[in-house]
């Protein structure tokens, strides 16, 4: 059985993901603003879940209709024969948002959709009541733009990004998919040379690794619809032993990360413990300032550009001073993200090219120096 999905991700990396399904012989059907819609078996959504380093969640899509009522979305929600997906006593949680759209209230528009689902639920499974008490827990995911509803069943569980690798949070650390992103644009590979000036906990560092010996970010986690009786557990078994199978055994590649804070680097040197790369990379205390690069290196880097580490005047000065003595040697490349709406002012040398780009609720632009 094919299965519609969509990979949610961050604004920006939509063309990322794309490539990472198609690399994985998945068919994408459509590209839009932070989704990527494909078809696919219940193989092709476990792949999906443990390969794509770029993706949030991966939802499978159960239904679309217009509603600009609640009549008609309580109705029309009541046509997806539920008790194909829920059993008596899952729990069925629902989510979801609206944009642009006659239904403006998101909690009612939970309501009515969770109220249409448990009706629907007794009469498919012939019960008069749905206690929800049971272990496994299905979420139901809606989404509501223009009057178009899009009803759909979240098969990640936890978000993507959430490797495991990252117990505990230090500092401001880039959000890992974000962080797989920035690599992809750096055409990082197995015989590449990385480095991290403001390394922080390691991020950009750790997923370049994971990207470079081809190991799927996912490995090591557990996904919801492994417990789904329409997915299982076979599926992600087979999936896993696939992506085992694509690591690389002999890469060349070495990375090396720096931060002024050793408490950062103490948390960099567990991260990447954590995530099985720690062969490959390194981490020492270095300020920023007295990096030197040199002519085989490629850099990706997250300065902090004043929004939860410094003021914007700190950084500035600390990012100034960074790319003036930087700028003085060659690199391979050098790919920064910041915040900072007047970096390249700061750094005193335009982009080759740039890439708007979302970290958390922050614009930001990559900037690709090479």
């Amino acid at each position: 059985m094919n299965y519609r999905a969509v990979a949610t991700c961050l604004f920006g990396l939509e063309k990322v993901v794309e490539f990472e399904l198609k690399r994985l012989g998945i068919d994408v059907i459509s590209v839009s603003d932070g989704r990527v819609s494909f078809e696919g078996t219940k193989t092709d959504i476990a792949r999906a879940n443990i390969n794509c380093s770029t993706a949030e969640r991966i939802l499978i899509v159960l239904d679309e209709f217009d509603a600009s009522d609640f009549d008609s979305l309580f109705d029309k929600t009541g046509e997806v024969v539920w008790g194909d997906i829920i059993s008596e006593k899952d729990s069925f949680p629902v989510k979801g948002y609206s944009i642009n759209s006659t239904l403006t209230s998101v909690p009612a528009c939970q309501r009515i959709i969770k109220k249409s689902i448990a009706e629907r639920l007794k009469r498919d499974l012939g019960v008069r009541s749905l206690p929800e008490n049971g272990r496994r827990k299905i979420a139901i995911r809606f989404s509501i733009v223009s009057d178009r509803v899009t009803l759909m069943v979240d098969t990640s569980g936890e978000g993507l990004h959430k490797r495991g690798y990252r117990p505990n949070i230090y500092g401001a650390p880039i959000k890992e998919t974000l962080a797989a992103g920035i690599s992809d644009f750096a055409r990082i590979g197995q015989n590449s040379t990385v480095t991290d000036p403001f390394c922080g906990t390691g991020t950009l560092i750790i997923e370049s690794a994971l990207r470079a010996n081809r190991i799927a970010p996912g490995l090591n986690r557990h996904f919801a619809a492994e417990s789904y009786p329409f997915i299982g557990k076979g599926a992600f078994d087979f999936a896993r032993k696939e992506a085992r199978e694509n690591i690389v055994r002999n890469s060349k590649f070495t990375a090396v990360g720096t931060d002024i804070d050793p408490k950062a680097i103490e948390h960099a040197r567990f991260n990447a413990k954590a995530a099985k790369v720690d062969e490959f990379v390194k981490f020492e205390v270095m300020d920023a300032r007295k990096y030197i690069p040199s002519k085989d290196m490629i850099v990706v880097t997250n300065p902090p550009y004043g929004e939860k580490l410094m003021d914007p005047v700190s950084s500035g000065k600390l990012i100034g001073e960074f790319c003036e003595n930087f700028f003085k040697y060659d690199f391979k490349g050098l790919y920064l993200i910041s915040g900072q709406p007047d970096f390249e002012d700061i750094a005193g040398k335009k982009a080759k090219r740039r890439r708007k780009l979302y970290n958390g609720m922050i614009v930001c632009q990559l900037y690709m120096y090479f």
